[in-house]
């Protein structure tokens, strides 16, 4: 590389970013609504969970696990928006990324009233404390839209992982579930 492109590349990258002259402005609405359960750890690991769970199952779990989860997400999060606040929240959401990590590593496949029922306790922990940290001047219904289209996309990801990988790498996706289970464990230590 020439010494002139060299110092035009130092000049851009020692040049402020535009973008954020002004910052705060991602932190509303759909931005904030998608970014929760992307940065959020505890989120990221059981809503992936979820899917890839779901790439396990048979017949209409498929399906049912995921919506499930998505709309007592959403009812959750309403809760949430109310002010509505549960005890052990967090601690619920620790324990779904445990139980659902298991889930997983084990290919375990309940009965379907029973996987859903366990799905949905776990998403509604998930929406109330997505609800409770709507972030001010935000439009609930926007942020609402970026948490369950993040959501949406999280579980897409698990599945499409799985029923797209070789039933060779079966093991693998097993793997996945134990690590997100030793990370549920972490959660609920700390």
């Amino acid at each position: 590389m020439s010494l002139r492109k060299s110092l035009y590349a130092l000049a851009l990258c020692l040049a402020p970013a535009l973008a954020f002259a002004h910052p705060g402005h991602g932190e509303h609405g759909l931005a904030a609504g998608v970014l929760h359960p992307l940065t959020g750890l505890d989120h990221l690991l059981a809503m992936f969970a979820v899917g890839l769970w779901a790439a396990q199952q048979q017949g209409a779990a498929r399906l049912a696990l995921p919506c499930t989860f998505v709309g007592a997400m959403l009812l959750g999060g309403l809760l949430g928006f109310d002010g509505v606040q549960l005890p052990f929240v967090e601690t619920g959401i620790a324990a779904s990324v445990l139980a659902l990590g298991l889930c997983v590593a084990l290919a375990v496949r309940p009965p379907l009233p029973l996987a859903t029922a366990v799905t949905a306790l776990f998403a509604l922990a998930h929406g109330i404390a997505h609800g409770l940290e709507l972030p001010e001047l935000s439009s609930p219904w926007a942020y609402a839209a970026g948490f369950v289209c993040a959501t949406a996309a999280l579980h897409a990801a698990g599945y499409a992982l799985v029923r797209f990988l070789p039933q060779a790498a079966a093991p693998l996706v097993r793997v996945a579930g134990l690590a997100s289970a030793g990370a549920g464990v972490w959660l609920l230590a700390g």
